[in-house]
């Protein structure tokens, strides 16, 4: 394996880092609570990945799934938060990593009745924001919608 072609290709460097301080307020706060931060989009790292810090209150998150088209990574960074890792739920805690290629079937949820967080990872940078923030008027759909909102944004359930 080698490194891919530049993306950058001029002689002296830029400036263009982006800095975001922690107490930045969450770009979604969903009805029972939990907050999520969009700390790098897709459209922001040019479609490389997008990172989010995903702040759970208790006794939620996504079942079994898979994604075609993106790797999904987790890094705990507080509380127990459960994932799913394709055959059974691990408890895992503040510096465990877990990463599921494409295809890999995952889900996370805390049942840890204290709140937690993590940074998730996809890449390349799909989309997502659209994702999270269309899982608030899921419940106002029909099932044909759900189905094809969970299809164009590539969530395949896992019974």
């Amino acid at each position: 394996m080698s490194y891919p072609e530049p993306l950058y290709k001029g002689d002296t460097g830029e400036v263009s880092a982006y800095y975001r301080p922690n107490d930045h307020a969450p770009e979604l706060v969903y009805p029972h609570g939990t907050r999520i931060h969009y700390l790098a989009t897709g459209d922001t790292t040019a479609g490389g990945y997008g990172l989010y810090r995903y702040e759970m209150v208790t006794n939620g998150g996504p079942g079994p799934h898979f994604h075609r088209t993106i790797s999904e990574s987790f890094y705990v960074l507080s509380g127990t938060i459960q994932i799913y890792n394709g055959e059974k739920w691990i408890d895992t805690e503040p510096g465990d990593f877990v990463h599921v290629p494409a295809g890999g079937i995952h889900g996370f949820r805390n049942e840890s009745g204290e709140e937690a967080s993590m940074l998730i990872h996809f890449a390349p940078g799909a989309p997502r924001e659209a994702y999270f923030e269309g899982l608030v008027e899921l419940g106002s759909k029909t099932d044909e919608e759900r189905q094809d909102f969970m299809l164009y944004h590539d969530n395949i359930w896992v019974p």
